[in-house]
């Protein structure tokens, strides 16, 4: 996966897709294995992205380096998605829907050549658990696009269908603990789908693997930590913070988001970003009252 770096004028109008004009992009979707003995994976990264910034963008990266390095014999990675949260999802320092989705097309059209922004979380009327969404990519990719040829002319008959796995930094998986995630969700994103885990400092992926491996062993089999050979704690909260005191922030996040961040003046006042909560329970049957965390 080769980044690319095309910077130019951000343009200026959010994005205005809704449920009935969604469509699954599926453009830079690797739609045959370049290897047939493998097993496609698809990295989905769930969270706020308000706004995306390079660390982000290099989790991606970083994990395909860690498939290629330990998991090569079994995976090939055929895309990236970013898909952003709901505006149902309270947390301060929420930007529209319209605008983070804009500012994550913004950052993987002109930084990447295979990364891609699904709309479909963001767009939701109700916000969608984290096991919902993964569902979601698989109905989409497995089941509308029918899986992945393993070679060129492959017959429908054979196609793969794809391993989909969450993708996130050290202090989500730090929260995943009954309480404040569903049990019945932890099994379904933990067992069925897996998870790759992008140390940080700060946070012992260590202990959460050892409170999850009590409650499920299966669970952590499904986990993969990957270490940080070069340390990035670049995060959304701090990137609010500077803008909101006027601080540089070139460099922490690609220019082309700079630039759509300046011109429609985000984050320069944190009380207009906060809003009303609407967030259900977590478990998909409407039962319970745990809540899920969400990457920044």
């Amino acid at each position: 996966m080769v980044a690319t770096c095309q910077c130019t004028t951000a343009p200026t109008t959010p994005s205005g897709q809704s449920p009935e004009t969604y469509t699954f992009p599926s453009s830079r979707l690797a739609r045959t294995l370049s290897d047939p003995s493998k097993t496609p994976l698809v990295l989905v990264a769930c969270g706020s992205f308000s706004p995306i910034t390079h660390m982000h963008l290099r989790m991606f990266e970083m994990a395909v380096d860690h498939v290629r390095q330990n998991m090569a014999d079994e995976y090939e990675v055929v895309a990236g998605y970013i898909s952003p949260v709901s505006d149902r999802y309270n947390k301060a320092g929420l930007a529209s829907a319209a605008h983070r989705i804009r500012m994550c097309e913004l950052a993987c059209d002109q930084t990447s050549d295979w990364l891609m922004v699904d709309a479909w979380e963001a767009i939701q009327p109700a916000y969608q658990p984290t096991a919902v969404v993964l569902d979601h990519f698989g109905a989409e990719i497995n089941g509308a696009l029918g899986g992945i040829a393993p070679y060129e002319g492959a017959p429908k008959s054979e196609y793969r269908q794809a391993r989909i796995s969450l993708l996130c930094g050290a202090d989500l998986l730090m929260s995943m603990l009954p309480g404040v995630w569903s049990t019945a969700d932890l099994d379904h994103i933990l067992g069925t789908y897996g998870l790759f885990c992008i140390e940080r400092s700060g946070s012992s992926v260590a202990e959460a693997l050892a409170q999850l491996k009590e409650l499920n062993p299966d669970w952590v089999r499904n986990i993969h930590t990957i270490r940080q050979l070069i340390p990035n704690d670049i995060s959304s909260t701090s990137i609010r913070q500077f803008l909101r005191n006027g601080l540089s922030v070139h460099y922490l996040l690609p220019w082309c988001v700079i630039e759509y961040i300046r011109y429609h003046g985000l984050y320069l006042d944190e009380a207009k970003e906060k809003r009303p909560s609407s967030m259900p329970p977590l478990n998909r049957n409407g039962k319970g009252k745990a809540v899920e965390g969400r990457a920044a």
